[in-house]
C-alpha cells in the first residue's frame, strides 16, 4: 500500500489553517470524482476515516480529505480491513519520521499480500477443476451427437 508521497504528507497534515482559495469540493463531486457514493462518504466520515469541514450542513471536502480518501480506496482494493487503513493512516505524525507507520504498513502489507497469493493459487485451481468439467461436458455432447448425425443420414 503506497503510504504518503511529500505531496500527500502535506495534504495530509492536521493544520486546519487552510487556505481561503484551497479547493474544498462537497460531496456529489467527491463521490463522482472518486466513484463513491454519497453514503460512502458519510460512513468513512462517521468511521473517522475523513474529517470534512462544514458549511451549515454542507460537507467540504479539503486536499487533505482527497489524499485520505485515495488512500482509504488503494488500501480497500487490495484487501485491508476499514480498521486496518484507520490504523496506519492514523499513525501518521506530520512531524516525525513515521517509522512506526511504515513499520505496521508494511507488516500488513506482508500479511494480506501472502493472503492473495492463497486466494490466487485456490482461484487458479477452481479455473482449472472448472476448465476440465467443461472439456468433459463438451465431449459428451459430441459423443451423444455423432450416433443422431449418423442415424440421420
Amino acid at each position: 500500500m503506497k503510504l504518503v508521497s511529500p505531496g500527500e504528507a502535506a495534504a495530509n497534515t492536521n493544520d486546519m489553517s487552510d487556505k481561503a482559495g484551497e479547493d474544498l469540493v462537497r460531496i456529489g463531486e467527491m463521490a463522482k470524482k472518486y466513484g463513491v457514493t454519497l453514503r460512502t462518504l458519510r460512513f468513512y466520515e462517521d468511521k473517522g476515516l475523513l474529517n470534512p469541514q462544514r458549511d451549515g450542513s454542507t460537507r467540504l471536502y479539503t486536499r487533505r480529505d482527497k489524499a485520505r480518501l485515495k488512500l482509504i480506496l488503494l488500501g480497500r482494493k487490495v484487501g485491508f480491513s476499514l480498521r486496518d487503513v484507520k490504523q496506519m493512516m492514523d499513525l501518521y505524525d506530520p512531524t516525525g519520521s513515521n517509522t512506526k507507520q511504515l513499520r505496521l504498513a508494511l507488516d500488513k502489507s506482508e500479511k494480506q499480500l501472502a493472503r492473495l497469493q492463497k486466494q490466487r493459487a485456490l482461484i487458479e485451481d477452481a479455473i482449472n477443476e472448472l476448465g476440465n468439467s467443461m472439456a468433459a461436458v463438451r465431449q459428451m455432447l459430441v459423443e451423444r451427437s455423432a450416433p443422431q448425425a449418423s442415424a440421420a443420414g
